[in-house]
Parts: C-alpha cells; structure tokens; sequence
C-alpha cells in the first residue's frame, strides 16, 4: 500500500462497503443470529465511516501543513483553532458540516460517539412509592436505530467530498 495521505480514505470507504454488503446479506438470512449480525455490521459500518472522515481530515490538514494534521480524532482537527493556523476551504467546509447539528457529517459523529456510551435504561419517575417494583417490559420495543440507506448515504457523501477536496488540492 502507499503512503500517502489518500489511501487510508479510501481504504475506509471500501471497508465501509463491505460491512454495508454483509449487513445486507445478514438482513436476509434466516439464522438465529441474524439480529446480531446486523448490528455487527451496523457498527462496523459507522467506525470505518468515521476512520473515512478522520482520513479525509488529514488530507486535508496535511495539505495546508495543520499543526494538527496528526490527531487522532475527528473532533481534534474540526476546530476553529485548526482553521484559524492553517485556513482553507476545505478544512472551513468540514468545521461548517460539523458543527451544524441537522447536517449528515454531525450526525455521523454524534452516532459515533454513542458507540463508546454504556447501555442506559429508559428513565422512568415513579410518582407513586405504592407502585410495583418491578414492572414489565416489551422486548417489541426497539431503540431508532440508523439503517443501512442512511449510512451509504454517508458513505456516498464522504465519496463525494473526498472527489471534490482532491481535485481542489491538487498542485498544478
């Protein structure tokens, strides 16, 4: 593989492909663990959409020679700070998409960090001390989770950045 800056983008975005592939696939199966697998997937999906974006970032702050060109995380490089030592419009795109919470770049990483939050119950006040302990529970009750088209609408997305910044970044 190349080093440069570009390959670990695309890397991701095919890994994000195939994980899109297989949570198809599991979709479509019959088996016992279908559920899990879809979820596996799911996850699977959003990390390497996430790497995508983080990859793309570097690009980007390699390019304009960021002091941050080497964090770790997204949230690191999509500053004010970053564009304010090395600005370009690029960089100032992604900040943009990052911070306006209805954009698909902020929803990305809002999903992505509810990836590293521990399971929570539903909170539920219990306004009478005479009320049952213990109560019933619907397993039919699913929390919303992301489908597959809005993650290859990601996916596309990120494609679609990734085109445009390089042919922007190109030295001639």
């Amino acid at each position: 593989m190349a080093h440069e800056l570009y390959t670990r983008t695309n890397q991701k975005l095919y890994f994000a492909g195939l994980s899109l592939e297989a949570w198809r696939k599991a979709e479509q199966t019959q088996s016992m663990n279908a559920q899990g697998q879809v979820q596996a997937e799911r996850e699977a999906t959003l990390f390497h959409l996430y790497g995508a974006i983080l990859g793309l970032c570097h690009e980007v702050a390699g390019y304009y020679r960021s002091p941050n060109a080497q964090a770790r995380l997204v949230e690191d490089i999509l500053t004010e700070e970053t564009l304010a030592a090395s600005p370009g419009p690029e960089l100032a795109e992604l900040i943009e998409l990052a911070q306006h919470s209805e954009t698909w770049l902020a929803k990305l990483l809002v999903e992505f960090a509810c990836l590293h939050k521990p399971p929570r119950p539903p909170r539920q006040v219990k306004a009478d001390p005479g009320l049952p302990l213990i109560t019933a529970v619907s397993l039919d009750e699913e929390p919303q989770l992301l489908s597959h088209e809005t993650l290859d609408e990601w996916r596309k997305n990120i494609k679609e950045l990734a085109l445009r910044f390089r042919g922007a970044l190109t030295e001639w």
